[in-house]
C-alpha cells in the first residue's frame, strides 16, 4: 500500500508528498513502483476514497501548509486547480493567465536577485499572497452583490413576463420578447408606463451585472493562489536555511497550463534542477482514452548547484511515447448538415519492425481485462458511447466513440454519458463507477467513496499516464530495456492492484507519527 506504516520499515523509494492529490492516480501509480506517498486535498469525497485505498492523506487547504511541514518529503507532486487560461484574444482567460506569469516572473526575479538571502525571497511571496488574498476579500463582496443582482433579474424578468402577458400578447409573441430583454432591452417600447419602468429597472440591472462581471474578471480568483503553491514549495525549500531541496517536482494539468510550467522551468532552472515540459497524449501511454495533460518534469542537479551553474530549462529529456496516438477518421455531416464533432475511427495501427509503438488500446480491450479481473462487471456487446463532451450541447454534434477505440475525455459529467448498443439507438446500461475508473487506469477494485465519484474519476491523474512520468523521473539510471521491463510490471501491477486497511485522515496539526513531519 501507499501509505507509511512505521518510521523504521524498509525504505521504499522516495517519499512523495502529492498536492491536490484527488482520490489518488498519482498516488496508486506512485504505490505500485515501490514508493511513498502522502496527499493533501480538499475534496471530502475524494478523502473518503483515499482513506478506503489506504492513502495517506491530509485534509484541508494546501495554503493552509508550508513546506517546512514535511521536511523528510524528498519528491513533490501536484496538479493545482487552474482558471481556465487561454493565450489568445483579450478576455478572462488572457488577463488570468497574464496575472499568474507576472507573479511567477516577480519570484524569479527574487530568487536571481536576492540569491541565497531568504528574508528577501519571503518578503516578495509574502507580498504576492497579500496582494491575493486583497482581490479575493474584494471577489466576495462582488459575487455577493453578483448574487443578489441575479435574484433581483429574476423577479424584473418574472414581472416583466406577467406584463406583457396582461397587455394581450400571445405565448409566442411574449416568448421572443423575452428573448430580445438580454439584448437591447432599452430599445423596446411597450406605450405602458408600469412596463416601460420595469425594463428600465431591468436595463439597468443588466448593465450592473455586465460591470460585474467585468470586474470578477480583473479580480481574478483564488485559483491564482492555488496554482503558484507548487512553485512557492520548491523555493521554499531549496532556499529556506536549513531545508533541504526536493529531489524531483512533477507537476500536471491541462493543456492551457502549459505556459505556466514554461515559467515555472525557468525558475526552477534557477534553483539548479534540470527540468523539461511536455504536452502528453495520454493514449500514447496506454490509456484507454484520449486526453492530453501538460506536464512539468524537474531532477536537481547537485553538481550544478555546487558549481553554481545556471541550467537552461527543458533539458530533461522528453518521455517517449509507447503506443500510437489516435488518428481518427472524418465522419460524414449530420441529418442537419452540420459536420458531426466526432470523427470515425480508423483501424488500430498494427506494430512493426519500422513502428515499435503498440496500437493505442480501446475501451473494449480494456473492459474485458478488467471482466477477468471482477467477474461480476457487465459484459458488454459492442457499444457505443454518446456524449456532450465538446459540442456545447448540440444534439447532433454529440461526441460518439464506438467500443474498439479509445473512449473520449473522461470527465465528471462520465455517468451522463449514453451508451447504446453499436449502429442502434438501444440503450444499454451506463458505465459504473468501477469501469469509468478503469477507462482512465485505475484498479478495477479501487474503492471509490464519497459524494459526486463521477468527478473525483473526470478530474483524476490517469494512474497509468503517471507511472510513465514517475518511471521516467525517478529512475533515470534504467536502460531502455530495463525501463521497458520495469514499465511491463509495474503496469501488471497496477491492473491487480487491491485495497488493504483504510488510513484515517489526518487534518492540520496532526503531525504525531508522521514520517514526513519529524515531529
Amino acid at each position: 500500500m501507499s501509505h507509511i506504516d512505521m518510521e523504521d520499515s524498509p525504505p521504499a523509494g522516495f517519499r512523495i508528498l502529492d498536492l491536490f492529490a484527488g482520490p489518488g492516480g498519482l498516488d496508486v501509480a506512485a504505490d505500485v513502483l515501490g514508493h511513498q506517498v502522502t496527499g493533501i486535498e480538499w475534496d471530502t469525497g475524494a478523502c473518503a476514497t483515499r482513506r478506503a485505498a489506504g492513502m495517506n492523506t491530509f485534509q484541508g487547504d494546501v495554503r493552509r501548509y508550508r513546506a517546512a511541514f514535511f521536511p523528510y518529503a524528498q519528491v513533490l507532486t501536484g496538479g493545482p486547480p487552474c482558471q481556465t487560461f487561454t493565450v489568445a484574444g483579450h478576455g478572462a482567460g488572457r488577463r488570468s493567465l497574464d496575472q499568474v506569469l507576472g507573479y511567477i516572473r516577480r519570484l524569479h526575479e527574487a530568487v536571481r536577485t536576492g540569491d541565497h538571502e531568504w528574508k528577501e525571497t519571503f518578503r516578495t511571496w509574502r507580498s504576492i499572497s497579500e496582494e491575493l488574498r486583497r482581490k479575493e476579500l474584494k471577489a466576495q463582496d462582488v459575487k455577493a452583490r453578483k448574487r443578489k443582482v441575479d435574484e433581483l433579474r429574476a423577479v424584473k424578468r418574472k414581472a416583466l413576463k406577467l406584463g406583457l402577458e396582461r397587455l394581450g400578447n400571445s405565448a409566442d409573441e411574449v416568448k421572443n420578447l423575452m428573448k430580445r430583454f438580454n439584448d437591447v432591452p432599452q430599445n423596446l417600447d411597450f406605450r405602458d408606463d408600469e412596463l416601460d419602468g420595469l425594463l428600465k429597472e431591468f436595463s439597468d440591472l443588466n448593465d450592473e451585472h455586465a460591470a460585474l462581471k467585468n470586474r470578477l474578471e480583473e479580480l481574478g480568483d483564488e485559483r491564482t493562489g492555488l496554482v503558484l503553491q507548487p512553485l512557492w514549495w520548491v523555493i521554499e525549500r531549496s532556499r529556506r536555511p536549513g531545508s533541504e531541496p526536493y529531489e524531483a517536482v512533477i507537476l500536471e494539468q491541462v493543456p492551457a497550463v502549459l505556459p505556466v510550467w514554461e515559467e515555472y522551468a525557468k525558475v526552477l532552472a534557477s534553483l539548479g534542477y534540470r527540468t523539461g515540459t511536455q504536452l502528453m497524449y495520454t493514449e500514447a501511454f496506454g490509456v484507454p482514452q484520449t486526453r492530453r495533460r501538460a506536464v512539468l518534469t524537474a531532477r536537481l542537479d547537485r553538481a550544478a548547484i555546487l558549481g553554481g551553474a545556471r541550467l537552461r530549462p527543458g533539458d530533461l529529456p522528453t518521455i517517449p511515447e509507447t503506443h500510437e496516438r489516435y488518428q481518427p477518421k472524418e465522419r460524414p455531416a449530420s441529418r442537419s448538415g452540420a459536420a458531426l464533432a466526432e470523427p470515425l475511427p480508423m483501424e488500430p495501427p498494427k506494430a512493426s519492425l519500422e513502428s515499435p509503438k503498440a496500437p493505442w488500446v480501446p475501451m473494449e480491450a480494456a473492459l474485458k481485462r478488467a471482466r477477468e479481473i471482477k467477474p461480476e462487471l457487465p459484459e458488454r456487446p459492442p457499444f457505443t458511447v454518446i456524449s456532450n463532451y465538446g459540442t456545447g450541447g448540440v444534439s447532433d454534434a454529440r461526441g460518439r466513440r464506438d467500443h474498439d477505440v479509445p473512449s473520449a475525455t473522461i470527465t465528471g459529467k462520465v455517468s451522463r454519458n449514453r451508451v447504446v448498443l453499436k449502429d442502434t439507438d438501444t440503450d444499454l446500461a451506463r458505465f459504473l463507477p468501477a469501469e469509468a475508473g478503469v477507462l482512465q487506469t485505475f484498479p478495477v477494485a479501487y474503492p471509490w467513496e464519497g459524494n459526486d465519484v463521477s468527478q473525483q474519476i473526470g478530474n483524476a491523474v490517469p494512474p497509468r499516464l503517471a507511472l510513465h512520468v514517475l518511471r521516467h523521473v525517478l529512475e533515470p539510471e534504467l536502460s531502455d530495456e530495463e525501463a521497458r521491463t520495469r514499465m511491463k510490471q509495474a503496469t501488471a501491477d497496477l491492473e491487480a492492484w487491491t485495497p488493504g486497511e483504510p488510513v484515517e485522515i489526518r487534518r492540520h496539526g496532526d503531525w504525531k507519527g508522521h514520517p514526513l513531519t519529524g515531529r
